[in-house]
């Protein structure tokens, strides 16, 4: 095996994988009891170091980085790290905090669990996604094996097309700091019995956080175990424990009748959810608070609305979701379409792949940077009516990349008949999304 590569042979990890799902769908009310020695299993380490080491990502609060690793012996490494859990001596580091930017001009922060707590994370996330995936409910989207947001959006759509439109359109506030550890152990514990395990991912939960400061001074705070609440973002098991405490609320509105009464239906991805009701939104909004304070998470009041359909629209994962005048069926129908924020949110990073500090690189590797945030863009916004959005875009493109030619070839005006159409998207190869011109450029870069 190659230093850093795949396992060449992952069967044994995933039969093991499969023999835990297929328990777990077969037995809903089974406990499984051993599971922490699954963790340190060679194979099970080496997937894990795999996932992370195809990851990357930033190091944390050692500065270990994978390079370091790769030297010093990935085999050796992971042998002294099976030993550590094996002992029980294993003992999770701080997690620096880092923030990043919001659409809304706010700060996300953002976890960074050392390499080390990365794989562990990640070994225990290969024993334990199987399990949980068996109770996860249809309605959850998010971090799941075959379902994506795109997904969701079709369902939402679906739902309004057939006669769900009032629509609660809800907003947590900071729910991955929010969910509260007792009653999320509550939830693992339902089905893992393993105290070993049980003990790891408290550990987890309660690990201090290092952030630096606007002087470059590092502090340490233990919030996380103060407060009990919150699972950092970041971390590889936090997606799943995150869908795990979500599945609390979307089981009680159907057990405890709310989607029926109301007919309601939910459609969650992680944090983000609606609920589309025939008539009822008033009330499904009222009991939705209702049992968010009971499940001590907090409900954005100032994003959390009512929207009615076809009067009104809604964004939900980027996309918004209401009337649009069909020229082709000649009325108004109920689409999905690229939301205004997600246009302007794409065109901000174009923006920044062009700005006049990046004119010492060459245009080739420029041209390169834009079509693949291009592609990316436009493989997710590709539902609905979208030829105003990528006309919007491609407009915004050819403005802004001109700009940076003549910036850097030190000349004066727009840069329209310097750099023509002919020029970006014959010569340069650039990508255009109403006409999809040189999409399998984008492929192969």
């Amino acid at each position: 095996m190659e230093i850093g590569e795949e396992p060449t042979n992952p069967s044994k990890v995933q039969e093991l994988q499969a023999a835990l799902h297929a328990k777990a769908k077969g037995s809903p009310g089974f406990r499984f009891y051993t599971l922490y020695d699954k963790i340190y299993r060679e194979d099970v380490l080496w997937q894990a170091f795999w996932h992370c080491r195809v990851n990357d990502g930033a190091a944390g609060v050692d500065q270990q980085v994978f390079l370091e690793i790769l030297d010093y012996g990935v085999r050796q490494w992971l042998d002294e790290l099976a030993e550590e859990l094996r002992t029980k001596q294993y003992r999770p580091q701080a997690v620096r905090r880092v923030y990043i930017p919001k659409p809304d001009g706010k700060q996300r922060s953002l976890g960074i669990p050392t390499i080390k707590d990365r794989v562990v994370q990640t070994a225990a996330l290969l024993m334990l996604e199987p399990i949980f995936e068996a109770d996860l409910q249809p309605e959850q989207y998010a971090y799941r094996p075959g379902r994506s947001a795109l997904d969701a959006v079709q369902e939402v759509h679906r739902l309004v097309c057939y006669g769900h439109r009032e629509v609660v359109d809800a907003d947590l506030s900071g729910y991955f700091d929010s969910i509260p550890h007792a009653e999320l152990m509550q939830c693992v514990a339902r089905r893992i019995s393993d105290k070993a395990m049980l003990h790891l991912i408290k550990m987890w939960l309660e690990a201090p956080v290092e952030e630096t400061d606007e002087r470059g001074r590092k502090q340490r705070s233990t919030r996380n175990k103060d407060t009990g609440r919150g699972a950092p973002q970041g971390a590889p098991l936090s997606p799943l424990l995150a869908n795990l405490y979500m599945r609390r609320f979307v089981l009680g509105w159907k057990t405890l009748g709310h989607e029926r009464r109301f007919a309601a239906k939910i459609v969650n991805y992680a944090d983000d959810f609606v609920i589309l009701c025939r008539g009822t939104a008033e009330d499904a909004m009222t009991v939705m608070r209702d049992m968010m304070a009971k499940l001590k998470l907090t409900v954005n009041d100032a994003k959390t609305k009512l929207c009615h359909l076809p009067e009104e629209s809604f964004d939900f994962l980027g996309y918004t979701i209401g009337p649009y005048w069909s020229w082709k069926q000649r009325r108004m129908v109920l689409s999905t379409r690229p939301s205004r924020k997600a246009v302007q949110r794409l065109q901000a990073k174009i923006s920044e792949v062009t700005g006049h500090h990046r004119t010492l690189l060459d245009a080739d590797y420029v041209v390169m940077q834009l079509n693949r945030t291009l592609k990316g863009w436009a493989n997710y916004f590709c539902r609905g009516p979208v030829s105003t959005a990528y006309r919007n875009v491609d407009l915004h493109v050819r403005h802004r990349l001109r700009q940076w030619l003549t910036h850097k070839h030190k000349q004066s005006g727009q840069g329209t008949a310097q750099f023509p159409n002919e020029y970006l998207y014959g010569q340069l190869g650039l990508i255009q999304l109403t006409t999809g011109r040189n999409a399998s450029r984008v492929r192969n870069a």
